[in-house]
């Protein structure tokens, strides 16, 4: 059996500029690994742990995805090997091709069972990525996921969902999700880091991807409203009432 990660190499919004006219400047931001993946890669590094089997990182990206920094980086947070896509067409890729492709190279890898991903992308956060790749492959998914163990028929699934945590027994494969308070991500230490260099990473042409086509067109972009402030000011000893009765009155109770 083989556990594997999905992580993604991507600019981190903290570093884009947006102008005047509501454009973002992406010219300055930095990629790198999406801040929810390394706690997947650490999620993922236990389970494989566990069964005495292999960790297999898998992305698909740019052309940066497969420069050396960016796959040391995300080596030495605990993957033994990985499996990438890197092309810079992908950035105009939808999320539903992207995820086709992730579940195209789940299917090379030999025993491959389990499927991690991050809570969301440090740059979309659109939380698309896991169950898009879930169906195509054909397996359940579970986001929320705050723990996960292997078991004899499959995966015991910790989920977090309004009001507490469930607990569901998983025949067979499985894509979860991973909160950022699953487990605690280790910082690689230096030898770690050094060990990374010398970890396979194989590459996949896209032709040999299963990749479904799935276009969008922008067809407009906008800036949001400028609402007027209504000013009110509430004085007296009912002023928390008339709050109530003034949110009521405009639909926000």
């Amino acid at each position: 059996m083989s556990v594997v990660v999905a992580y993604k190499y991507a600019a981190n919004p903290q570093d884009a500029s947006v102008g005047a006219d509501g454009t973002i400047d992406w010219s300055r931001a930095k990629p790198e690994i999406s801040e929810y993946d390394p706690v997947a890669i650490q999620l993922g590094r236990n389970v494989a742990d566990a069964q005495d089997t292999e960790l297999v990182g898998i992305s698909v990206g740019t052309s940066a995805v497969a420069h050396k920094m960016a796959t040391r980086n995300a080596l030495s947070k605990g993957l033994d090997r990985a499996l990438l896509f890197g092309d810079d067409t992908v950035a105009t890729w939808s999320s539903t091709k992207v995820a086709s492709a992730l579940a195209s190279m789940v299917g090379q890898i030999d025993g491959a069972d389990l499927l991690v991903t991050g809570d969301s992308s440090i740059d979309d956060g659109a939380k698309m990525t896991s169950a898009l790749a879930a169906g195509f492959l054909g397996w359940p998914c579970f986001q929320e996921v705050t723990g996960l163990e292997k078991t004899d028929e499959g995966y015991e699934v910790t989920q977090s969902i309004p009001g507490g945590t469930r607990t569901i027994s998983v025949t067979g494969p499985v894509v979860v999700a991973a909160t950022p308070e699953a487990v605690v991500a280790k910082n690689p230490s230096m030898k770690e880091m050094l060990a990374a260099a010398k970890k396979p990473v194989d590459t996949v042409e896209e032709a040999d991807l299963d990749l479904t086509e799935a276009p969008i067109s922008v067809t407009g972009v906008a800036k949001p409203e400028t609402k007027v402030r209504k000013n009110v000011l509430l004085n007296g000893s009912d002023a928390a009432v008339q709050l109530v009765e003034a949110l009521r009155a405009d639909g926000a109770l």
